[in-house]
């Protein structure tokens, strides 16, 4: 396992050398810190922890700012734990980890938070297909309709698809292709869409 915390800064499109429009995402990757290593040893499993965007030192409590400071580190806004890190024994506490830990052609997963959309019916939640309007119902096109039995169960079952808060879940979107990295400026081109809104985090792995 190998990856970087980043964030979303929206989409746009590359062009290929026959021509060929590419749909891509735009990351910013990094640079990320790593805040800590944890060993087999000391721990009892190996793993790296990232943090990624300075944020202000009077937003937090003084004993992670002192933490901070002890590792003569930035204050960071965001830490990720990542287990199993490739080479994590390579690294030490204070280390920065840029985009240059990916190249154009590498295959990548990518984990967000999906868009809230509040609270919806099925129609949008689940892709019901709604009732007619025709014979009189004039009010029920985007109505969910019946719930369940009446005599028998005489009760809902558990997993009824209903209306219901929607999106704002993790999500994962695998086997995405990088098509370029600017180096410089800690950019990522993905091919493809990722989940989660402009400015939203994402974490980026890169699959073996």
């Amino acid at each position: 396992m190998k990856g970087l915390i980043g964030r979303k800064l929206g989409m746009t499109s590359v062009f290929t050398e026959d021509g060929a429009s590419v749909p891509c995402t735009l990351i910013e990757a990094g640079p990320c810190y790593v805040t800590a290593v944890k060993t087999k040893d000391s721990d009892g499993y190996n793993a790296l922890q990232l943090g990624f965007t300075e944020r202000k030192e009077k937003r937090l409590a003084r004993p992670t700012v002192q933490n901070f400071k002890k590792k003569n580190l930035p204050i960071l806004r965001f830490l990720k734990e990542v287990r199993d890190y490739e080479n994590a024994e390579g690294y030490k506490v204070g280390d920065v980890i840029n985009a240059d830990l990916f190249k154009a052609g590498d295959t990548v997963k990518v984990t967000g938070k999906s868009k809230g959309k509040g609270f919806q019916g099925v129609v949008k939640r689940h892709g019901f297909g709604g009732g007619s309007v025709t014979h009189g119902q004039s009010d029920r096109l985007r109505a969910p309709g019946s719930i369940g039995a009446s005599s028998y169960p005489s009760r809902v079952f558990k997993g009824q698809r209903m209306a219901g808060r929607t999106g704002g879940d993790q999500i994962s979107v695998r086997n995405l292709t990088i098509v370029k990295v600017i180096p410089e400026s800690n950019l990522l081109l993905v091919k493809g869409a990722v989940p989660g809104a402009i400015s939203g985090i994402v974490e980026i792995y890169k699959v073996n």
